[in-house]
């Protein structure tokens, strides 16, 4: 089957789909305001999150690209890791900058930081403000209570692109804890206004090996389940 060709375009580059899947999500990018991307690592469902969100900025279709990622490891208390807020959640959003170095370049990226046309921030800190002219990125969603995920869907404003990316299957939370993107997609799923891509093993578009080590880890939990 071949791909279909369709891509995201940034002044430093293009970025084509890699799989049927990638092209899909693509499609639901330019089409939707709210987006899920859905699935294992290195489906590239964050990297092309990224790059919609700069080619957005670079024709001016939002005035702003806001990062977040539930800080799980940290229960979302930052406040006993050295440094500014800015030190405290670098270590959980690497993949986000990485990305946004790839599109802009370091040097461009880090000033659009400083004027605040990007903002980086935990995703308790989303909590009461209304986001417009935005376009607004939660990654590692999995990782999200009910209620978080309920408070961060609820900040989309006018003008306004959310796209929301993670794995169910890789929650972090305590035993037993409902993760918010699992209860989205269930509540969310036969929205019109909403898209949704699942990606699977087989969109993998890291070393070959990747999908290989998913694929018996799979085999394996299911084995002892």
């Amino acid at each position: 089957m071949n791909t279909p060709r369709k891509s995201i375009k940034v002044k430093k580059k293009s970025i084509d789909a890699r799989s049927p899947r990638q092209a899909t999500y693509i499609d639901a990018l330019e089409d939707k305001d709210m987006i899920f991307g859905i699935g294992p690592a290195g489906t590239g469902k964050t990297y092309l999150a990224v790059a919609k969100a700069v080619a957005l900025y670079e024709t001016k279709m939002v005035e702003r690209m806001v990062f977040c990622r539930p800080a799980v490891e940290a229960g979302e208390k930052l406040g006993f890791l050295p440094g500014d807020m800015q030190d405290k959640i670098d270590p959980y959003l690497s993949p986000i900058y990485d990305a946004l170095y790839d599109f802009l370049g370091k040097e461009i990226a880090e000033k659009l930081l400083e004027n605040g046309d990007i903002e980086i921030a935990p995703l308790a800190f989303m909590r009461g403000r209304t986001l417009s002219d935005a376009c607004v990125i939660l990654d590692e969603a999995q990782n999200t209570t009910s209620a978080q995920m309920k408070m961060f869907l609820s900040r989309m404003g006018d003008r306004t692109k959310m796209i929301i990316t993670g794995d169910p299957d890789q929650t972090d939370l305590p035993m037993g804890q409902i993760s918010g993107l699992s209860e989205a997609i269930t509540i969310l799923k036969d929205m019109e206004d909403v898209a949704f891509t699942e990606f699977t093993i087989d969109d993998v578009v890291r070393h070959h090996l990747v999908a290989k080590i998913l694929r018996a880890y799979d085999k394996q939990k299911s084995k002892s389940s």
